[in-house]
């Protein structure tokens, strides 16, 4: 991993996040985490303003890097029973059926193996639990779909492993998620980069 890698893309990433926008759009649907919560790329900690204390029982964050100051104030602020996992979502240290939800905003255009990861949402969530995710990827428009496949290569050089074309609702339905309600639009900004799902997601049968 270079200084670019290391230093400069985890400041980008937690400023793109912290705005306006993104920030709008986990107002909508964090409030709606219960339980016993498992937050996928908790990252700094962006969602927190936005879970009901009255709702979570219990916070697990994940994320494959430290972040270790605006974090655990926000932790702290939360007032909940919490625990970080850092390490990756692909291989959780996380009992089976043991999750209520699982929150995953804006990551899943990141982990390498992204179906591996969704099969271990399966895995973890309990019956009648379901996944809250705010994500973006790939653009029902045609010509911006071209843009998207044409620069991603590239993209994801330089983002971090940001993958711009991922079909975030398919990739659950693949791996036996339904999807119980979702909503989707641009946000401003580059349209390659701005399609935005959010919704609830649950395991199939």
């Amino acid at each position: 991993m270079n200084l670019y890698e290391k230093y400069l893309i985890p400041r980008l990433v937690n400023c793109i996040c912290g705005m306006k926008p993104m920030t709008k759009q986990r107002e909508k649907i964090i409030h709606e985490a219960k339980g016993v919560v498992l937050e996928i790329g908790i990252g700094s900690g962006h969602n927190l303003p936005f879970y009901h204390k009255s709702k979570v029982k219990y916070l697990i964050g994940v994320d494959p890097t430290p972040h270790k100051s605006a974090l655990g104030e926000r932790l702290d602020m939360l007032g909940v029973e919490y625990k970080m996992l850092f390490e990756s979502a692909e291989t959780l240290s996380v009992d089976n059926d043991s999750i209520d939800t699982i929150v995953t905003t804006y990551t899943m255009c990141t982990i390498p193996r992204i179906d591996q990861t969704v099969q271990e949402f399966k895995r973890v969530l309990n019956r009648g639990g379901s996944v809250i995710f705010i994500e973006h990827g790939l653009s029902p428009d045609k010509n911006i779909q071209k843009t998207q496949n044409r620069i991603n290569p590239i993209w994801k050089r330089i983002s971090g492993g940001c993958h711009l074309n991922r079909d975030i609702p398919q990739i659950f339905s693949r791996n036996g998620f339904t999807i119980s309600r979702i909503d989707s639009m641009y946000l401003p900004g580059w349209k390659p980069s701005t399609w935005n799902w959010w919704g609830k997601a649950v395991v199939s049968g």
